[in-house]
């Protein structure tokens, strides 16, 4: 019988071992260089309040605004509500309010320039891509185009409410002294989770801690939660990492953290308010799926050096 056992035993070992050395293999050569960087010809422009083009300014600009304010948005006409009426009204405060359109099938566009025409082109501005790219390829044309000494990623949909941006302020300004200028806060709903709990069925709760233990086992460590879309960034931060971004959709963040932590950017993890908002578009099982390839490709392609870190990067 302990003979049988034994066999059994190293047969499982011998064929996860066989496993993984496929998936890396598979994952080495479907491993696809640096998601382009370059913008279609309407994407390089915006519409001012008269509804005329201007070109986009450039990350590699020296900063010109306190804060710039990146919305990714999709499909988001009914939610979409950029940020300016919220962001203080201090005359020497300056600031933007980038609205991304991720390629939208609705009226997102249209929705976000009534706010251009409202505020000015000066604080709103509208980035319509010519199609969907992800959420995390929206925020990178948005951090490209920005013209803030520190950028906050802030969802369409308000859930975390914005007068929290003076807390990761906060933790942002506590992890000086910046080396090389660049630090990051993330906000985060970790201490939010026993009540989450309780409130989601033990299927989804499954399917969050097993994440969780993904992306603690796989790729970044020290940041409960990774996946908050309310992060600050300074300008340096902001610019080394998401020109090194490979992954565009919703495990991106964890691509960001992990590239982070590579360069040894210091990062603050600041609780925040959040509120559950209907209309979220990740379908739980088939989205955490996709997270969980997207984490272990990741970490497999880094591995293996399919994808390599370089200390800077051309942004065309």
């Amino acid at each position: 019988m302990v003979p049988l056992l034994l066999q059994l035993a190293v047969l499982g070992a011998a064929l996860a071992a066989v496993a993984l050395i496929l998936i890396s293999f598979v994952a080495f050569i479907t491993a696809t260089e640096m998601p382009h960087l370059h913008r279609q010809e309407d994407e390089k422009f915006f519409l001012n309040a008269r509804g005329q083009r201007e070109a986009l300014p450039s990350i590699r600009d020296s900063p010109t605004k306190q804060l710039s304010v990146v919305v990714p948005s999709y499909n988001e006409e009914k939610r979409c509500k950029p940020y300016s009426i919220f962001l203080k009204q201090d005359p020497a405060f300056t600031y933007e309010v980038i609205v991304v359109d991720d390629g939208s099938k609705d009226e997102t566009s249209k929705v976000a320039f009534k706010y251009c025409q409202k505020y000015g082109s000066d604080k709103v501005r509208v980035i319509t891509l010519v199609k969907n790219r992800g959420k995390g390829g929206a925020i990178r044309m948005g951090v490209f185009s920005s013209r803030g000494k520190k950028i906050l990623m802030a969802d369409a949909d308000g859930a975390t409410k914005f007068p929290d941006i003076e807390k990761l302020e906060k933790g942002l300004n506590d992890l000086q002294p910046w080396p090389d200028q660049m630090a990051i806060a993330c906000g985060s709903r970790a201490h939010l989770e026993k009540e989450s709990v309780a409130q989601r069925s033990y299927f989804r709760t499954l399917l969050m801690y097993g994440f969780h233990f993904l992306v603690w086992f796989l790729c970044v460590k020290g940041i409960r939660d990774t996946q908050c879309g309310f992060k600050l960034l300074t300008r340096e931060a902001a610019s080394r990492t998401f020109s090194s971004l490979h992954i565009e959709r919703w495990a991106f963040d964890v691509e960001l953290l992990y590239i982070a932590q590579f360069f040894k950017i210091p990062i603050a993890e600041i609780a925040v308010n959040w509120t559950e908002i209907e209309g979220s578009k990740l379908v739980p099982f088939w989205s955490w799926l996709q997270m969980g390839k997207d984490l272990l490709f990741i970490r497999l392609r880094y591995l293996t050096g399919a994808w390599r870190l370089e200390q800077t990067r051309k942004v065309n």
